[in-house]
Formats: structure tokens, C-alpha cells, sequence
């Protein structure tokens, strides 16, 4: 890309599994940048392997993005046009990239988003649970705080999406079903676009006793359904009080 003024920064999607879930403006994109920064460069190699694509590739992540992003605000001022993206899906949901987003902005620098991979929408479509709203909650805190966002959680009647790790998955559908009753429905989806993709849905009790009985591998994503919401019955008119 030819240089200007001001440079810009480019958030790229890159494909949560499948390696065809890419598209062909976020190719051209990585092609034509000066450089890109990934938050795993070996994981990001493989992609650009796959396409031919030979940008220069630096690291940006959650341990040194403070320190990077005076560097990278610097070529951007300079006119250098630069890619952001993460191991798998969108920047910035609930990967590194927020930091850098917000510093660009109150530098002046143009940032533009591409559409693309991303894995809780699939997840929520393919749940069957309620998904014309919904709140997304990323990950639970591992420790401190992790009891009073759930109990926040027990009164939420929209659908509610988290992200998990497959060593905690049995522990937090447990600790849901607690606090928002065995029977809350819920779906777990792992390795979505992969060769072992799987969905399961049932109630939270099933779905824990469901992965304790397997060893549990991938990147997961968990719905529950919200709290049902009581609708007052209408008065009858002629009714007698």
C-alpha cells in the first residue's frame, strides 16, 4: 500500500479452525500492508504460508502490547499501513488488540475493521437458544470475582455466550447450573470449522455430566439461555374484584 500522511491500521479476521474461512479482501489486505502484527507469530506463519504471503510479521500480545504500541504509533504516523490480528477470529474479542485500537484513536490514526471469522456468532445460530438478544461475556474471572459475576448473571433473561478453556469447562457448567438451576438449558460448541467440530445441547446438569465422562480438547464456546421471563396475565375486564 501506497504511503500517505497518516498511516492506518487494518483489523484482519483470520479463520477460528478452517483455513478456508478467510476472505479474499483480508488476503488482499495482508498482501499489500507493510507489515503485520500477530499475537503468535508461529500460528499466524501458517496462514500466511498458506496464501504466499511474505509481509514482514512482528508480535504484538497481551504481555508486550504496552510497550509495542509506542513503536507501532510511530509507523503509523509516519505513513506505514499495518494489519492487526490474532491466533483465530476478530481482534479484540477477547484477544489483544483493544489497547491498540484506543491508542490509535486518540492519536488521530485511521482504523479500519474487516468483517469476518468470528466464533460465537456461528455458536449462538447453531445453539438453538434465543439469539435476537443476547450478551456476550467472554471469559469468567478464573478466581477472584468469578461467584459475583455469576450471581450477577442469575437474573440476565437474555441469552448469554462465554468463552471457556477445556480444563475449566466441567467446573463452570457446575457452578452455573448452581447458581441458575440444573435445568437452565445450554449448548457447548468446540473446534468450530475443524474435523472434530462438536455441538452438544441439553440442560446445564446434562451437559456436565456429558464432557466429565471425555477429555475435552479446543477452543469452546458455551450459551445458556436466559432466565424465562413470567409475562402478568391481562385482567379480565369483567372480572369481579
Amino acid at each position: 500500500m501506497s504511503e500517505s500522511a497518516v498511516g492506518k491500521l487494518y483489523l484482519v479476521p483470520t479463520p477460528i479452525g478452517n483455513l478456508e474461512d478467510i476472505t479474499l479482501r483480508a488476503i488482499r489486505v495482508l498482501k499489500e500492508v507493510d507489515g503485520i502484527l500477530a499475537e503468535d507469530t508461529r500460528v499466524t506463519r501458517k496462514l500466511l504460508n498458506h496464501y504466499q504471503i511474505q509481509q514482514p510479521l512482528r508480535a504484538h500480545h497481551a504481555h508486550n502490547e504496552h510497550a509495542s504500541t509506542l513503536k507501532i504509533l510511530e509507523e503509523l504516523a509516519g505513513g506505514a499501513q499495518l494489519a492487526l490480528v490474532s491466533d483465530a477470529g476478530t481482534p479484540g474479542i477477547s484477544d489483544p488488540g483493544f489497547f491498540l485500537v484506543r491508542a490509535c484513536i486518540d492519536a488521530g490514526i485511521s482504523v479500519e475493521t474487516l468483517p469476518g471469522a468470528t466464533a460465537f456468532v456461528p455458536a449462538l445460530v447453531n445453539s438453538g437458544l434465543a439469539c435476537e438478544r443476547f450478551c456476550f461475556e467472554g471469559f469468567l474471572p478464573q478466581k477472584k470475582g468469578r461467584q459475583t459475576r455469576m450471581q450477577a448473571l442469575a437474573e440476565e433473561s437474555r441469552t448469554m455466550v462465554f468463552y471457556e478453556s477445556p480444563h475449566r469447562l466441567v467446573k463452570t457448567l457446575k457452578q452455573l447450573a448452581e447458581v441458575l438451576g440444573e435445568d437452565r438449558r445450554a449448548a457447548v460448541s468446540r473446534e468450530l470449522t475443524k474435523l472434530f467440530e462438536e455441538n452438544a445441547r441439553g440442560t446445564l446438569a446434562e451437559l456436565a455430566t456429558h464432557f466429565e465422562q471425555k477429555k475435552v480438547k479446543g477452543e469452546i464456546v458455551l450459551m445458556v439461555a436466559g432466565k424465562p421471563v413470567v409475562k402478568a396475565a391481562k385482567k379480565n375486564k369483567y372480572a369481579i374484584d
